[in-house]
């Protein structure tokens, strides 16, 4: 499940592929209970770069403050939580459906 309300917000599960183009959303990784978002990331898996781009770009998509993007478990895997503080699943939903790739259109 991609993406789960919570009280404080929406909990998304995200699989990183650091090293990219560019950074952007790449699909859907896995299917059912296990399914992730998976997104390209241009930064490095270094220094936490890759965790950086990742909060940088979850913020920008979802129009929060950064300060509002929590990696909540991960850090060294690509396998990665967040939660997006303050966001209802309704939106979240409907910012994801905006993309190709993950509604299937």
């Amino acid at each position: 499940m991609i993406l789960r309300a919570t009280p404080e917000g929406v909990v998304l599960t995200v699989r990183a592929q650091p090293g990219a183009k560019r950074t952007a959303i790449a699909g859907i990784y896995g299917e059912g209970e296990s399914a992730q978002l998976k997104i390209a990331v241009h930064a490095p898996p270094i220094e936490g770069r890759a965790n950086q781009a990742l909060v940088e770009f979850l913020a920008e998509t979802f129009g929060l403050p950064k300060s509002r993007v929590e990696l909540v478990s991960g850090a060294l895997s690509r396998s990665k939580t967040f939660r997006l503080h303050g966001l209802a699943l309704t939106q979240a939903s409907a910012v994801l459906a905006q993309w190709p790739v993950v509604s299937g259109q």
